[in-house]
């Protein structure tokens, strides 16, 4: 994640973090590494579904805020 966030042509995208590891630290290295998001498993399908429609949608929005 690092390197994707270094590199101008990835940086924007979306990045869900999905891992076993739910303690605090690991979520603020996550996210100090430039997460989107972050999930602990077991996690809901319907969360991480809400999620990535929430993420998706967001470039589209933006495009019409512009028109």
């Amino acid at each position: 994640l690092r390197h994707v966030r270094q590199d101008a042509r990835l940086y924007a995208i979306p990045v869900v973090m999905i891992t076993s590891r739910t303690a605090g630290r690991h979520r603020e290295h996550a996210m100090a590494l430039g997460a989107t998001a972050y999930l602990g498993k077991p996690f809901q399908e319907t969360e991480l579904l809400a999620l990535l429609a929430q993420l998706c949608a967001k470039p589209i929005e933006a495009e019409e805020a512009e028109a």
